[in-house]
């Protein structure tokens, strides 16, 4: 019978030596066959989100564009996000010019980025084998392999999410003040990609650390006091700038009705997406219920997870349901499981024990991100799930790595069993969700899995070379179903506002998919956005989703696609003005922009709410001879109020229109 300073002394133990040659090649094996996977068939996807496009176009030929993150190059508004991802694509774009494959290798890069940074993170802590299913879980989540190959701020988000815990998990190797500094550096790193969304990691880290750094409890307070004060001015610097700068000479902050960066990080982008009050979000005056009503009822859509929300509905399962499924689901049960089991065979170490200090912020990762996503009642989409991937696969990684070299404990096996089992599980309600989508697989992950399951309750199968074949039916029941639906992601481009990975899911009558290769999740409707037909109004005759869906004019939920007669009349005398046009929304205008390459003015921002510019801006813009023509069309976010319809009510009361290629424009020279 093992002693209790025997067992301490086990479970203290650093993870074992690998072979150096065998770890190298292994982690080459994985890198390049996720650059591979990432970049193959990368300009598929065209302009990808035409939104952010259109401001990586306008940043690679206007510094100013560039700072601010400028929808246009002539600098009339921002887009809703600060722009470091931004200035990314911008500069691979003024190196190689401008081209789906440019702006988007970058994003690609990130991704074998995210995977390696993982690895060496898990590796340090756990070993090679642990660094290398780690990386090859988090590189095959389907909605990783979405947000690697397209143009959102996720996925420098999440590999600057994934860099602060790498630092952060130094800093408990030694204690020393410059890696938790390094933390909040990269921490503000992620709030200029993305705001308040980088915060979820902060929890986490402070939480780890305050128990398990080295120091004393007072040095350890100092320590992350100071981590902060590096966040703060990492972040700082652009928002004290942007809001310091004279508003008469720089864009108006999109996604505000007051232009001001403050209020954009404390309300689109901040407590709005907890608690749904956003102002500008659907209609002016923000997204409520009344909105998610209008929403449902024009669309025609109301399938599972409505609920009280356009957004889908809240609560514990929401990560699990026909919209978010498919996306992250897969091993969320089995790293918990896993985390578990970690947890408790690391439980007799002593305080600073990096292993328990790693299962604890990747568990507090996963718990804090995951509840925030399943309760928040303002905008969702299913791809924000992508910042609980790296906490997935460092579970999935370490825990059953940890897991596996305790495997001598009957009651380690059965947790192995019972981690495998709810893989299989998961993996037979996601791939039910698309009967048609390789049926075969569903059938086939359920009996390895089972037969994996069994095989790891007998010992004799979890040594030697019999343990070789109880790995690979595990990992086989495990990977088999989100690989499946990341080869499918990989293989279908993707464009719009809304993504979602793998293949479509029944939403209701006629709503099965969107087009341009963007899927919409189930039960969502057109999350966040209402789409509007031509002319603003709401969608109608020319199909289910209206014209708003994207077309010639664009929309907003897709960019609008000039045809070469459109793209010749907008680019003849270009030179002779500040705007070769102005649309309504965002989406309505990247279009345009992006085939001329001259700035188009996007008339109240992503939605066409923000009150930018006036009435008395646009007359003034038009009366100096800085707008050619008025490209009627876009959208209003539901709304016939506001400055976009007084703009465009001046236009159509006062100029002529004239019919290019199905789209109504007004010269306004």
């Amino acid at each position: 019978m093992t002693t209790l300073m025997e067992r301490q002394s086990e479970a203290a133990a650093p993870a074992p030596r690998s072979n150096r040659k065998w770890e190298w090649i292994g982690l080459a094996a994985l890198l390049v066959g996720t650059a591979v996977a990432y970049i193959w068939g990368l300009g598929a996807s065209g302009w990808a989100n035409s939104f952010y496009s259109a401001a990586v176009q306008a940043g690679s030929v206007s510094w100013k564009a560039f700072f601010f993150g400028s929808s246009d190059a002539a600098n009339s508004i921002t887009v809703d996000k600060p722009p470091m991802s931004l200035w990314l694509m911008s500069l691979s774009v003024r190196i190689f010019g401008l081209s789906s494959w440019a702006m988007l290798i970058p994003q690609a890069l990130l991704g074998v980025g995210s995977v390696a940074l993982l690895w060496a993170t898990i590796k340090r802590q756990f070993g090679a084998p642990a660094g290398l299913l780690a990386g090859l879980a988090l590189a095959l989540t389907p909605v990783a392999a979405l947000m690697f190959r397209f143009d959102n701020p996720d996925a420098l988000l999440v590999l600057l999410m994934i860099a602060a815990v790498w630092a952060s998990m130094r800093a408990v190797e030694d204690g020393r003040t410059r890696w938790l500094v390094l933390t909040g550096v990269l921490v503000g790193f992620g709030f200029l990609t993305k705001q308040l969304q980088v915060m979820l990691v902060i929890p986490p880290i402070a939480m780890m650390y305050l128990f398990a750094g080295p120091p004393k409890l007072s040095k350890r307070l100092v320590q992350l006091v100071a981590s902060l004060g590096a966040a703060i001015v990492a972040a700082g610097w652009w928002l004290l700038a942007v809001e310091l700068w004279p508003a008469s000479s720089r864009p108006w902050i999109g996604g505000t009705q007051n232009n001001s960066i403050l209020e954009l990080t404390l309300g689109y982008n901040g407590l709005g997406r907890l608690n749904g009050d956003e102002t500008g979000s659907v209609t002016p005056g923000g997204g409520g219920r009344g909105a998610a009503e209008g929403m449902a009822d024009g669309m025609g859509a109301g399938g599972p997870g409505m609920g009280g929300s356009m957004w889908g509905e809240t609560g514990i399962g929401r990560l699990f349901d026909a919209s978010q499924g498919g996306q992250i689901a897969w091993l969320i049960p089995s790293a918990l499981i896993l985390l578990v089991l970690g947890v408790v065979l690391r439980g007799r170490v002593a305080r600073t024990d990096p292993q328990r200090a790693a299962l604890a912020v990747w568990g507090l990762w996963l718990l804090v991100t995951g509840l925030v996503f399943s309760f928040m009642a303002g905008i969702f989409h299913s791809y924000y799930t992508v910042a609980l991937a790296p906490a997935v696969a460092a579970l999935i990684g370490a825990g059953s790595v940890l897991a596996w070299r305790h495997r001598d404990r009957y009651w380690v096996r059965i947790g192995l069993a019972v981690a495998t089992i709810a893989a299989v599980a998961m993996a037979w309600v996601l791939l039910g969700r698309s009967a048609d989508f390789v049926p075969w697989l569903r059938w086939t992950v359920l009996v390895v899995g089972v037969i994996g399951a069994v095989l790891l309750l007998i010992p004799a199968m979890t040594r030697g070379k019999l343990a070789v074949a109880t790995v690979l039916a595990v990992m086989f029941a495990g990977l088999a179903g989100p690989t499946a639906y990341a080869v499918d992601t990989i293989d279908t481009p993707h464009t719009g506002s809304i993504v979602s990975a793998g293949p479509s899911t029944r939403m209701g009558p006629g709503m099965g998919g969107m087009p341009g290769g963007g899927r919409m999740p189930d039960g969502q409707g057109a999350p966040g956005r209402m789409p509007t037909a031509p002319g603003g109004g709401a969608p109608g005759a020319d199909g289910p989703m209206g014209g708003g869906m994207g077309g010639a004019a664009g929309g907003l939920l897709s960019g609008s696609e000039p045809t070469e007669a459109i793209t010749s009349l907008l680019e003849a005398d270009a030179d002779s003005y500040t705007w070769v046009a102005a649309a309504i929304g965002s989406n309505s205008a990247s279009g345009y922009q992006l085939a001329t390459e001259e700035p188009v003015m996007p008339i109240g921002g992503f939605n066409g709410t923000d009150p930018s510019p006036t009435l008395e801006q646009f007359q003034e813009y038009v009366k100096q001879g800085e707008i050619h023509y008025f490209i009627a069309g876009g959208s209003m976010g539901g709304s016939s109020e506001g400055t976009s319809a007084e703009i465009s009510e001046w236009v159509t009361a006062n100029y002529s229109p004239i019919t290019v290629d199905g789209v109504t424009m007004y010269d306004l020279s």
